[in-house]
């Protein structure tokens, strides 16, 4: 029997209509028996690089694609499908320009790709004529039989011999498939253009054929009453097996060897080991190192009048791991636009997570915080023995969040910075609300289910801890059937944002390494930022709070009031009035301070110096929580 391939596959982050998460994908794949899997969204390539990892590690290859629309010059037909796949590197590089194009400059109703740019962009890509609502499949169906043996020989001789196959894929359940069927095998037999078999896949399983029903009604915000709304209850759009597509297709047998031929071509291997860090422009193109070295040497002072065998030994043991790991265009990188801020005035935060741990961070003013006095590994920070790409967590004031991103994108350039793009996802209680709609459900049950569902769990979590609503599951078929519906929508994409933080600086333009888009008037990447790392592109978290813009308005008054100018990042951290206000509780619009339930602990721990407020942050988590009583108890020796 031959070797069978899907190659048109949609995952949730075809975002109307896709509904099995790419683990799922996988997963099912591999319990299939396929060696290779295509993934081809919906105009887009989110999930590219997660599926790439993810398919890799279960052994199977990855075929990485997208169903594209493609412009039509006729208004009545405002776009057209056709699959796209990569075949290496060259193919990888022209789907990223693609992608871009059509979210960029071709977007009208849908991302489009225009004929003439599709020319420039084809090598290295492998392309399907697409399903019912490819260009061919439109033409043959309307009669122009002429017109479509025109227009396949034209997408031939853009792809180029052996790129360009004729899609044929059995869906009876739509009139239009069955019509066209034999028209495509014809045309195929008359032009010479080889024929493959493809499954429309949109869910997993037959039997997740309902769940994507009600999706798609959550989708479009109907009811799965309503008669007029997208459907494709029609046909099956599972995942068939390769026995099942061989008999299918057993009286066309070429067309599933042709899966397999194409499947052979496409062997695209995505480098995600390497670092593309920028380049920081030093003065008379000094080496990196050297220009991180001597701005150390020059700023050490600010920092420490006084330098210390120990302060030389912790900073040449810095110095020596950044060089060994070739970060210290990051170090300068970082330290530039930080400082750039605080010349203007921007209020930054003093630095939080792992970047806090290293002393060259504190002295070239990245963070505000002493490593060795506060005993911080470097480590954490930066390992020689893991090597990976440095994280720098920056705050800013919220209001002025967007100058320090324009400066980025004026000292780097315009086509080498973008915001990250972030997904929104199904969680339990907005699923089962969501589901409830959909179904016509009364509203006050869709709410009294949502209730039960702790937050942060499950739907299978919580259907085995709270007793209320497993009764309410095992004695209400609208509960019941809302439950199980939901628990399939868990974790699938729902729509796409903007970052609040993520921003990725490239060193060469970004449409290099990834696609972009356009959300909210500015232009972001369609990796999330995972990806984005995965690639070895340079992410930074510019993380605008408004507590440091409240910070920024009261410098600013006492200045203007009383003519008292506060340098924030030399206040005393002993004045005992501070802690007379912490131990009150009277905490609102501190920062990690302010909640009900730290506040309450504040009251009972009475802190006295910073070491107390410390701890109380690092315990004041899910897990060591438990605990914040009991290291209260010994603060006081009980």
């Amino acid at each position: 029997m031959p070797k069978f391939v899907h190659l048109h596959t949609h995952s949730h982050y075809s975002l109307l209509d896709g509904l099995a998460k790419i683990d799922d994908l996988v997963n099912h794949a591999k319990e299939l028996g396929m060696g290779a899997l295509a993934i081809t969204d919906h105009g887009n390539l989110y999930g590219a690089v997660e599926f790439y990892k993810k398919a890799k590690s279960a052994g199977i290859k990855p075929i990485i694609g997208l169903e594209a629309y493609i412009a039509s010059p006729d208004p009545k037909n405002k776009y057209f499908h056709l699959i796209l796949l990569c075949k290496n590197e060259t193919g990888w590089k022209n789907l990223l320009k693609l992608v871009t194009h059509s979210h960029l400059q071709g977007f009208y109703y849908k991302p489009q790709i225009d004929k003439e740019t599709l020319k420039k962009h084809s090598a290295g890509l492998v392309a399907l004529s697409g399903c019912i609502s490819g260009e061919i499949s439109r033409l043959l169906l309307t009669g122009k039989i002429s017109e479509a043996e025109k227009t396949a020989l034209e997408y031939s001789k853009i792809f180029g011999p052996g790129n360009f196959f004729i899609e044929i894929g059995y869906h009876p359940g739509i009139k239009e498939v069955k019509k066209v069927w034999d028209l495509l095998i014809q045309l195929s037999k008359k032009t010479g253009i080889p024929l493959v078999a493809t499954q429309d896949i949109h869910y997993l399983k037959p039997e997740d054929a309902d769940y994507h029903d009600i999706f798609l009604a959550i989708q479009t915000g109907n009811k799965v009453t309503d008669t007029d709304r997208l459907t494709l209850k029609s046909d099956d759009f599972s995942m068939k097996s390769p026995e099942e597509m061989a008999e299918i297709f057993k009286d066309l047998p070429e067309a599933i060897e042709n899966t397999a031929r194409i499947s052979d071509q496409c062997n695209l291997e995505l480098n995600l080991k390497q670092v593309l860090l920028p380049k920081f422009f030093t003065p008379d193109n000094e080496p990196p190192m050297v220009y991180l070295k001597n701005l150390v040497g020059q700023r050490i002072s600010r920092r420490f009048p006084n330098v210390t065998p120990e302060i030389q030994e912790r900073l040449d043991y810095e110095l020596g791991v950044i060089e060994k790991t070739g970060f210290a265009d990051y170090f300068l990188i970082v330290q530039d636009f930080i400082n750039w801020a605080k010349e203007r005035q921007i209020v930054i935060g003093p630095g939080r997570g792992s970047a806090a741990g290293s002393l060259v961070a504190y002295i070239l003013g990245i963070t505000e915080i002493d490593s060795l006095k506060y005993n911080l590994l470097f480590e954490r920070f930066l390992n020689p023995e893991r090597v990976q790409m440095p994280d720098i967590d920056v705050d800013i004031t919220d209001r002025r969040r967007d100058e320090v991103f324009g400066y980025l994108k004026e000292k780097y350039g315009e086509n080498r910075v973008a915001n990250i793009i972030t997904f929104g996802t199904m969680a339990a209680r907005l699923a089962v609300r969501d589901v409830g709609r959909a179904l016509g459900v009364n509203l006050s049950l869709c709410d009294q289910v949502a209730k039960l569902i702790p937050f942060n769990k499950t739907i299978e979590d919580a259907l085995k801890i709270n007793p209320e609503l497993i009764q309410l599951y095992e004695t209400n078929k609208d509960a019941k059937k809302i439950l199980d519906s939901a628990r399939h929508f868990e974790g699938v994409v729902r729509h796409a944002s903007v970052h609040a933080c993520g921003t990725v600086i490239a060193a060469n333009e970004l449409t290099e390494y990834l696609p972009l888009q356009r959300a909210k008037n500015v232009i972001i990447t369609q990796f999330d930022m995972h990806s984005v790392e995965d690639l070895g592109l340079l992410k930074i978290d510019l993380l605008g709070l408004k507590n440091l813009t409240i910070i920024e308005d009261t410098i600013r008054l006492v200045k203007e009031r009383n003519d008292i100018a506060i340098d924030i990042a030399n206040l005393p951290l002993n004045d005992s009035k501070v802690y007379e206000l912490l131990r009150t509780g009277e905490t609102t619009g501190v920062f990690q301070l302010e909640s009900s339930g730290m506040r309450r602990y504040l009251k009972e721990l009475r802190p006295t110096e910073l070491e107390d407020i410390i701890a109380m942050i690092s315990l004041y988590r899910p897990g060591p929580m438990e605990l914040i009583p009991q290291y209260i108890k010994r603060k006081f020796g009980k």
